[in-house]
C-alpha cells in the first residue's frame, strides 16, 4: 500500500479561539459545517454524510487550540494518519488562523485540498467570519 501524503493548509479566520474550538471539537459544532450529522460517545465520533457513516476517534485535543481525529476505517497499522484542526494565534497581530493537517493518496492531493477549502468556507459562513 502506498504511503499517504501529508499536507497542511492555513485559513485566516476572524473569530475567537474559544468560539472556534467549539466548532472543531463538539458534535453539535462539527455537524454545523463538517458533516450532515455528528454523534459522539466519549472519544468515538460518528460523522454522517447522506447515507454514509464514518467512525473516527478523537485522539488528541487541547482546549481552544486543537482537535485531532483518526478515521477508524484506516487499517490498524495506519495509526500515523489523522486529520487535525489547530487554532493558531499570531502573538503580535492576534490574528487567528486555522491550520488543517490531513493525509491523502498522492493523486488525490488537489481534490482533498479543495474539499477542505469548501468545508472551511462553510465553517466561516456558520460563524459569520467570512
Amino acid at each position: 500500500m502506498q504511503p499517504k501524503t501529508k499536507f497542511e493548509i492555513e485559513f485566516p479566520i476572524h473569530a475567537s479561539p474559544q468560539m472556534l474550538y467549539q466548532y472543531l471539537s463538539t458534535p453539535s459544532g462539527l455537524s454545523e459545517w463538517f458533516a450532515d450529522n455528528v454523534n459522539s460517545r466519549g472519544e468515538l465520533f460518528s460523522f454522517i454524510w447522506d447515507d454514509s457513516e464514518e467512525p473516527a476517534k478523537l485522539i488528541s485535543k487541547k482546549s481552544n487550540e486543537l482537535a485531532r481525529f483518526r478515521w477508524l476505517t484506516e487499517e490498524e497499522d495506519q495509526d500515523q494518519y489523522f486529520f487535525e484542526m489547530k487554532i493558531v494565534v499570531d502573538e503580535i497581530t492576534k490574528d487567528v488562523s486555522l491550520v488543517v493537517t490531513d493525509f491523502c493518496d498522492k493523486d488525490e492531493l488537489s481534490e482533498s485540498k479543495m474539499l477542505w477549502e469548501s468545508q472551511i468556507s462553510d465553517l466561516k459562513q456558520v460563524i459569520g467570519a467570512s
